[in-house]
């Protein structure tokens, strides 16, 4: 077990990829958030059938400012051109 102490070494944590986002405080994505997460509930958490509903999500995010605006393909979308 590692323990923290004046002689071990702290290791460094890396960031994540895209950065940290702000939390949706505002709510202004809720409805989209909870659509998501019942479609992965009732999916047994199969993300491929609520792709559309998770799309809709980063759409309201990037639209708010609560994430960059980023290229569809990027985020996995490939299928998708122009929304």
């Amino acid at each position: 077990m590692d323990q923290a102490g004046p002689f071990n070494r702290v290791k460094s944590v890396s960031p994540p990829l895209k950065g940290s986002f702000p939390l949706d405080h505002d709510r202004k994505c809720k409805l989209e958030m909870l659509k998501y997460m019942c479609c992965l509930h009732e999916k047994k958490q199969h993300n491929s059938e609520c792709r559309d509903l998770a799309r809709e999500y980063f759409k309201c995010r990037m639209d708010n400012g609560l994430m960059d605006k980023d290229e569809w393909e990027t985020l996995g979308y490939r299928d998708i051109t122009k929304a």
